[in-house]
């Protein structure tokens, strides 16, 4: 059922953000480091992890589908409630590290295009037919 997967999406949503707290307490930020991050880290790998299994149907997957086409604008909205402000008059190292993410992000770019083609060439080149169904 579709409901089943809204209500999957909200238990990594809720987990994540109690991990996020729960680091940033750890670590001695009051604030949540890390916890959508970590709910779409959750959503991907419990989501492949079940569909593996046979738990994760057709009908459930379609709730997931549709939050997640309104996931970005949910991400733009909590990014406003950050503390932008604070972040860039603590001085360049916030400057810092958000150009060096970006930057290492970008130069990832054609090292993951790569993987995908060569995962892409290597079906392509299989000298085995597939059967028909």
């Amino acid at each position: 059922m579709i409901i089943y997967g809204v209500a999957f999406l909200a238990f990594c949503t809720l987990a994540g953000i109690f991990i996020g707290e729960l680091l940033g307490k750890l670590i001695g930020v009051p604030a949540n480091v890390g916890g959508v991050g970590i709910a779409m880290m959750l959503l991907i790998f419990l989501g492949s992890y079940l569909k593996n299994r046979g738990l994760f149907t057709g009908k459930s997957e379609q709730g997931v589908e549709f939050w997640s086409a309104i996931y970005i604008p949910i991400v733009v909205a909590m990014a406003a409630q950050q503390n932008v402000y604070g972040a860039l008059s603590g001085g360049p190292m916030a400057i810092l590290a958000g150009a060096a993410a970006v930057i290492i992000g970008f130069a990832l770019v054609p090292a993951l295009c790569r993987i995908g083609q060569k995962k892409a060439d290597a079906e392509a080149a299989s000298p085995l037919p597939k059967a028909p169904r």
